[in-house]
């Protein structure tokens, strides 16, 4: 049976769920990639340097980092992305599994001079999966919302969340691009999103960094409860 792919940001590293595999690099034609590996998962810690620092959103390697999941017979990706939320009625300990997502900033591309022009798209399949997985522990999730990736790494104006919020939920930063890569990749790939706070001026409490990564936290042992779900249902 082909591993499944998960790829997630540095809040998950390290636990539970990931405890036991061994790390491999990877070697492909976008770069150099670490992997952690076992019969059934292939992780990628997406803001993971070589040498221990951290990649910043706008510098991931989505291309090599999904290149080397398809390398492996993955077939199936969940990604895990924390969140800012764009709207008062969807507080930070919200759970949601977007069903689409917008990136109006550089497109990556797998395909340096080549004509394809895919329709991008999140995995019908794998979202129910993973709506299932979290309804078999009893977490309720959003199991429908838009998410709008911004370039980061700065956080975004009042102005800049009045306009997204007109026409999305949630906002991120790597999520749209690595669906594209995906796509362009033949992987079915979904995204399931912790909503850590509140964007700039959704609420009258200042955003910082502080609040988001303690929101992160808070929400890190739902998130791991819902991915080692997930992973145990796919082994049946």
């Amino acid at each position: 049976m082909a591993p499944i792919g998960i790829i997630s940001g540095t809040v998950l590293h390290g636990t539970s769920v990931f405890k036991g595999l061994r790390k491999e690099h990877a070697v492909n034609e976008f770069g150099r990639v670490t992997l952690r590996l076992s019969r059934d998962i292939a992780h990628i810690s997406r803001h993971d340097g070589e040498t221990g620092g951290y990649v910043l959103p706008h510098l991931v390697n989505h291309r090599a980092n999904l290149t080397a999941l398809k390398a492996l017979g993955v077939r199936a990706v969940v990604a895990v992305n924390s969140t800012g939320s764009l709207r008062r009625g969807l507080p930070p300990g919200s759970i949601v599994v977007p069903d689409d997502f917008i990136l109006l900033a550089d497109t990556p591309t797998v395909f340096a001079d080549k004509p394809v022009h895919i329709t991008p798209e999140l995995s019908g399949e794998v979202r129910r999966r993973i709506i299932e997985a979290a309804g078999a522990c009893g977490i309720p999730v959003v199991e429908r919302g838009v998410y709008w990736q911004t370039q980061g790494p700065r956080l975004e104006t009042r102005a800049e969340i009045r306009m997204m919020a007109a026409h999305a939920d949630i906002v991120g930063m790597t999520m749209a691009a690595e669906a594209i890569i995906a796509g362009e990749l033949g992987l079915s790939y979904a995204a399931l999103c912790s909503v850590d706070n509140y964007c700039n001026g959704v609420v009258e409490t200042p955003l910082t960094m502080e609040t988001i990564l303690e929101g992160a936290e808070r929400n890190r042992e739902t998130m791991l409860t819902i991915v080692g779900k997930f992973i145990e249902r796919s082994k049946a």
